[in-house]
C-alpha cells in the first residue's frame, strides 16, 4: 500500500496532467471567448464572487479568455437585454447565450463544455441533430433552469448550449439558476430541475437525450422519443449493456477485462439513483460518501475499459443471431445483451400528481430541494430513501414533515435515530389521497387508514419516496419473462428466457443496494463470457 505522502503525489502528478492537458485544450481553439458579467455595483453575493473565482481560474489557463464586468445599470445591459444580477453572458458577438447565476456545483461542468463549444465555435450535434435544428424555421428563446445539486441538469443546460451555438440566428438561451434567482422559477412553475422552455412553453420535464430535446425544441412540445430517418451508425460488439447504473457499469468493467468488446448505452445521467442519493453510508470502503461523488468514482473506473454511450435511448431490441439493438442515434450489432435497466420512481397515482409534477411534486430531493428553502413541505414514505430525503431537506433549511401509512418507519435505526434527533415529524398511518394546486402545489388532502379521517394540510412541496418499478418494457418487447411482481425473471446465471439475454440489478428486483446491484452485475458479466464460450442456447438445442 503506498504511505500518504506517495499517493499525495500521485495525486498532484495526476493533477498536473490533467492540467497540462486542458492547457492544450485551449491552445487549441480557433476561436477567443468573450466573457460579460453584469451585476449591481454593490453587490458582493455567492454568485458574482463565484463568476468571477471560476474565470480567474480559466484565465490562468489560457488567453483565449477575454472578461469584462459592467453594472446592471450600463448602457451595454440594455443593448443585451440583461435584467438580472448577475448574469453572465458568452460571447455576446456570436451567439445569444446567458448564464443567469454562476456555474457552481455540477454546474463547473456545463460551463466547461460551455467555453470548449464556444472556442471550437462549433456545437458537436450529431447530424441527427442538426438536420432537425435546420428545419426551425422561426425564433427560439430557450430557458433551462437548472440547480448546483443536480446531477442530471448539465445534460439538459449542455442540450440549449449546442442548438444555441448551431442557429444562432434563431435561437436564445438563458441558463437559469433556480437558487440565484428562484422567482423566475416560481413565474414559470419550475419547481423541478432540470427544465427546459421554448418560447414559454414546456419542452422538456427532466435530463433529454440530444435529438429528442432538439425534435422537442422544433415541435415546442416534450417529445419523448426520437426515430432516426435514416441507418445511424452501425456498431458490432460482442455485449451491449442496457443501463449505466452500479449494474451496468460493473457488468462493462468485467466484461472488457474478459476480453469481450462492450458497449454502455444509458439514456439519463450515469449512476442512476445512485447519483441523485444526497449521501450513501452503507458502501464498503466509505464511511460516508456523496452518491454523486460514488458514482464519479465508479464511471472513472469503468471508463478506463469500456465505451458508454450516453444521452442514448434504446428504442428497439431484435433478438436473434446478431441480436439488434437500436437507439436514438445508431444500431448495434451484438451476440448479447444485459439488461441492467434499473427501477423508476413509484408513483402515488393520486389525483394532482402528473398534473403538479415539476410544479411542487418532486421526486429528487437532492434536485429540487434548494427551491423550498423556508418552506413547509412533505416527504412521503416510510423506508431508507425517503428518511435520507427527509434529513437532507432539513439540512438544507426546508420545513419537512414525513407521511407513512403505517405506525413505524421501515428504515433502518440509526436513520431513525437521526430523523428523531432532526425533531423532523412524523404524521402516522396516513395517505396523500389528493395533491391540491391549481398552477402549483397548495397542499394535500391525507386520509388516516385506520380512522378514516380526512384532514388539509398546507404545503408547498410534496416529495416522493415510497419505492421503485421496474423498468422492463424492453424486456417485454422482445418477450423476456417477468415474475409475478414484475420483475425480470432470470435462472442462476441471471439468463432470461430469450436466448443471449441477461439481467442484472434492480431489474431483477430483491435487495436494492448498491453493493448488490454491482455484484449482480459482476455475476452477470462473467456469465456471458462462459456462455459465449459455450453458449448454453446451443448445447440445450
Amino acid at each position: 500500500m503506498a504511505r500518504p505522502s506517495e499517493s499525495s503525489g500521485v495525486q498532484d502528478q495526476d493533477a498536473r496532467q490533467a492540467l497540462e492537458k486542458l492547457k492544450k485544450t485551449f491552445e487549441s481553439f480557433t476561436h477567443p471567448i468573450d466573457l460579460i458579467m453584469f451585476a449591481y455595483p454593490a453587490e458582493d453575493n455567492p454568485f458574482t464572487q463565484a463568476n468571477r473565482q471560476v474565470i480567474r481560474a480559466f484565465r490562468q489557463i489560457t488567453d483565449k479568455i477575454a472578461f469584462r464586468e459592467f453594472s446592471l445599470d450600463h448602457e451595454l445591459a440594455r443593448k443585451y437585454n440583461v435584467a438580472y444580477s448577475p448574469t453572465l453572458i458568452i460571447a455576446p458577438d456570436r451567439y445569444h447565450i446567458h448564464w443567469i447565476g454562476a456555474p457552481l456545483g455540477e454546474e463547473g461542468r456545463t460551463f466547461l463544455e460551455l467555453l470548449m463549444l464556444v472556442g471550437r465555435g462549433d456545437s458537436g450535434l450529431s447530424q441527427q441533430s442538426r438536420t432537425v435544428i435546420g428545419r426551425i424555421a422561426d425564433s427560439r428563446d430557450i430557458k433551462i433552469f437548472v440547480s448546483p445539486s443536480c446531477p442530471y441538469c448539465p445534460q439538459e443546460a449542455v442540450n440549449g448550449i449546442r442548438t444555441a451555438i448551431e442557429a444562432p440566428d434563431r435561437i436564445r438561451l438563458e441558463i437559469i439558476d433556480i437558487q440565484c434567482q428562484p422567482e423566475i422559477a416560481d413565474r414559470y412553475q419550475a419547481q423541478s430541475v432540470p427544465q427546459a422552455f421554448a418560447n414559454d412553453v414546456q419542452i422538456g420535464l427532466g435530463a433529454q437525450s440530444e435529438e429528442v430535446f432538439c425534435a422537442s425544441l422544433l415541435k415546442l412540445e416534450p417529445q419523448t422519443i426520437f426515430i432516426p430517418e435514416s441507418d445511424a451508425e452501425l456498431v458490432e460488439t460482442d455485449v451491449v449493456i442496457v443501463g449505466g447504473g452500479p449494474a451496468g457499469i460493473t457488468a462493462g468493467i468485467y466484461t472488457v477485462r474478459s476480453g469481450l468488446k462492450t458497449a454502455v448505452i444509458e439514456r439519463e445521467a450515469l449512476g442512476g439513483q445512485v447519483a441523485t442519493t444526497p449521501v450513501v453510508e452503507n458502501y464498503p470502503g466509505f464511511t460516508q460518501v456523496g452518491g454523486k461523488t460514488l458514482v464519479d468514482i465508479l464511471v472513472t473506473h469503468a471508463l478506463e475499459y469500456v465505451q458508454i454511450f450516453q444521452g442514448e435511448e434504446v428504442v428497439d431490441i431484435t433478438a436473434g443471431d446478431p441480436i439488434v439493438v437500436q437507439t436514438s442515434r445508431r444500431k448495434f450489432k451484438t451476440r448479447t445483451v444485459i439488461l441492467a435497466t434499473g427501477a423508476s420512481h413509484r408513483h402515488l397515482g393520486v389525483p394532482g400528481e402528473k398534473r403538479l409534477a415539476g410544479r411542487g411534486v418532486s421526486y429528487c430531493a437532492t434536485c429540487d430541494g434548494p427551491l423550498f428553502r423556508g418552506r413547509q413541505t412533505i416527504v412521503v414514505g416510510g423506508g431508507n430513501s425517503a428518511v435520507t430525503e427527509a434529513l437532507f431537506l432539513k439540512n438544507m433549511g426546508v420545513e419537512v414533515t414525513i407521511v407513512h401509512r403505517r405506525d413505524q418507519l421501515r428504515a433502518q435505526e440509526h436513520l431513525v435515530k437521526n430523523l428523531k434527533d432532526a425533531g423532523i415529524p412524523v404524521i402516522w398511518d396516513s395517505e396523500v389521497e389528493e395533491i391540491l394546486g391549481k398552477e402549483r402545489v397548495t397542499g394535500v388532502r391525507l386520509i388516516n387508514r385506520k380512522t378514516r379521517k380526512k384532514r388539509t394540510l398546507e404545503v408547498h412541496g410534496v416529495f416522493v419516496s415510497i419505492g421503485y418499478l421496474p423498468t422492463v418494457s424492453l424486456a417485454e418487447k422482445i418477450g423476456v419473462a417477468l415474475n409475478s411482481d414484475g420483475y425480470i425473471a432470470r435462472d442462476d446465471h441471471h439468463r432470461t428466457n430469450v436466448p443471449g439475454i441477461y439481467s442484472a440489478g434492480d431489474v431483477e428486483g430483491g435487495y436494492k443496494q448498491i453493493v448488490t446491484a454491482a455484484g449482480q452485475g459482476a455475476e452477470a458479466a462473467m456469465a456471458v463470457f462462459e456462455d459465449l464460450v459455450n453458449p448454453y442456447w446451443k448445447r440445450e438445442a
